[in-house]
């Protein structure tokens, strides 16, 4: 994780529980209340955080995606899964419920998502997810600037200075 610095990044288990996160991750979700719990759950956050919905403005898109994550893992009979989809099922009730019973796509491991940081404003951040270890069933999600005004707010955000790269050969 220190080499991804600062991009912002973190590592989830099957129940999207957060194991780790970059300095960059912690700039960027920590203001909008996602790391708040002692225990943070991105999953959680998303479907009993009223703060969610301010912090993704295409809510129901990034809530339809979780679901998707839930569903593939709960057809393993995984009683952690059940549990944790009863669960959000009382403290969530038909925002989760509703999606959980709808048909749902394959969720996506690549793709742009907007945040409304309160800091750096609207950003549109390309995010790309890659499975880990199978033994562990954890993931990485990083996130990179999707346009210009994003990678500038970014880089304020996280204290990125651009233009140390260089071309070596063309």
């Amino acid at each position: 994780m220190d080499r991804l610095e600062p991009a912002p990044a973190l590592v989830l288990n099957r129940l999207s529980d957060v194991l780790a996160v970059t300095t960059g991750y912690e700039r960027l979700a920590g203001p909008l209340g996602l790391l708040d719990a002692e225990d943070p759950h991105l999953t959680r956050y998303i479907f009993t955080d009223t703060r969610s919905r301010t912090a993704f403005p295409e809510w129901e898109r990034v809530a339809d995606q979780h679901v998707a994550l839930l569903k593939i893992e709960s057809s393993r009979a995984d009683p952690l899964i059940a549990e944790f989809t009863d669960e959000l099922a009382l403290t969530a009730g038909a925002l989760f419920t509703d999606r959980m019973r709808a048909r749902s796509t394959l969720p996506r491991r690549t793709g742009v998502e907007r945040w409304d940081h309160p800091e750096a404003g609207e950003l549109r951040l390309a995010f790309e997810t890659m499975e880990l270890s199978d033994a562990d069933e954890q993931r990485l999600v990083v996130y990179l600037p999707a346009d210009e005004a994003s990678s500038a707010a970014l880089d304020q955000l996280t204290g990125r200075h651009p233009g140390a790269l260089r071309v070596v050969a063309t």
